[in-house]
């Protein structure tokens, strides 16, 4: 037994107990598809030496690649879409990655196969996920996307190498494989804020979609529908999923002076009584933060905290698209100073969200649901009839 095969089974050992493991077939494709071959040479890490957030190349001799491998992280394996940003080589933005294994675990359970299904698998990476699928549910089953044709072919590489042959496409994800639909399973390993109508459209009824689903606001959550006779694809959330978006999705990029100017024309002075503190903080995997990110779409906050000790900070939250409120916040204050600019009324759109979240007795993201139609989208609680809805 090679280290590679031994921090597999170890691996394997360690996710079973969890509890995100339980399939013995699952176990078993884990167990025989090894991750590493599908890692490429160099893979990238946060810069340590300097800690300005930038990202390195790390090499496939540096133990950090070896470790790395087969521990329970995800592994960065393009930045910037294949062009680092900097000069000197060094990347700001990851766009591909190879998930966290216990996460990979989650989503392949969630899907819930039997054998002979088909399954349609969006953003083929570095092609290990579509190797479990292959690995269960054979070749012939599995068809999956990549738009980045660089990525496309190293997978294709990659599982040629191990031994799977699924029909593979370079295309958009978001468009699907109509010639290869209808699918029992659609299976998405990029983020999406709006649900493509194509996967509900090539998903045979009473199949599954399982995607990460995100709004911008704190991380993202796991959606599994279930595909109706009708055309619509409801289901709950069962988890966390933090994923790269669907390209044509993608937030726009840049720091918060990039979209804040508060020296422009028509900015307006107000107070308010919406305490910033209770959203920055918003635990990322609960029903605030789902709330927040669903009525108050493409939200973004940065705070900045005095440094007097007097528990003071500067709040600026904003949407990327000409919108933005600063609040100024202070301990004990029952209301405060702020400034707002652009289309939205983002204070309003937030205290509207808040207060709806606590008038629903602080729902946790467990009571929470996705429902999906030809017309659009909406999030509810508790039951499908009971949209939590915009005002």
């Amino acid at each position: 037994m090679d280290d590679f095969t031994g921090r597999r089974a170890a691996l394997v050992d360690q996710l079973a107990p969890r509890g995100v493991l339980t399939d013995p077939a699952w176990r078993d494709a884990m167990l025989r598809v090894p991750r590493h071959a599908f890692l490429p040479d160099t893979v990238w890490g946060e810069d340590t030496a300097t800690g300005d957030g930038r990202l390195v190349a790390v090499g496939r001799s540096h133990p950090d690649w070896v470790r790395w491998a087969y521990d329970d992280v995800s592994v960065i394996t393009q930045v910037d879409d294949g062009t680092p940003a900097f000069p000197d080589g060094r990347g700001d933005r990851a766009t591909s990655s190879a998930s966290q294994p216990s996460l990979v675990a989650r989503m392949l359970h969630a899907l819930g196969v039997t054998d002979g299904v088909s399954v349609l698998e969006i953003g083929t990476a570095t092609g290990y996920n579509c190797a479990l699928l292959c690995e269960r549910l054979g070749s012939d089953t599995v068809t999956s996307i990549e738009i980045d044709p660089a990525l496309a072919e190293q997978a294709r590489s990659n599982l040629e190498s191990a031994g799977y042959k699924p029909h593979l496409v370079v295309g958009d994800g978001a468009d699907g494989v109509p010639d290869r639909a209808p699918f029992d399973r659609v299976l998405a390993t990029v983020a999406a804020q709006d649900i493509p109508s194509t996967w509900i459209d090539q998903t045979r009824p009473g199949g599954v979609i399982v995607t990460p689903w995100a709004t911008g606001f704190a991380t993202t959550a796991l959606a599994r529908l279930v595909v109706d006779d009708d055309g619509t694809a409801r289901g709950r959330f069962v988890g966390d999923a933090p994923f790269m978006w669907l390209r044509g999705q993608r937030v726009a990029l840049g720091e918060l002076w990039d979209h804040v100017d508060e020296a422009a024309d028509e900015v307006e002075e107000f107070r308010t009584g919406l305490d910033p503190m209770p959203v920055c903080d918003a635990d990322p995997a609960g029903g605030l933060a789902l709330t927040i990110g669903a009525l108050v779409p493409n939200l973004s906050f940065t705070r900045f905290h005095a440094t007097d000790g007097s528990g003071e900070a500067s709040v600026y939250f904003y949407d990327r698209a000409g919108s933005w409120v600063l609040i100024e916040y202070r301990p004990e204050a029952d209301d405060y100073e702020a400034h707002r600019f652009g289309p939205r009324d983002l204070c309003a759109e937030i205290a509207y969200a808040f207060r709806g979240w606590q008038d629903a007795d602080r729902p946790g993201r467990e009571r929470f649901g996705l429902t999906v139609t030809p017309d659009g989208q909406h999030v509810w609680l508790d039951t499908p009839e009971n949209e939590v809805a915009r005002p």
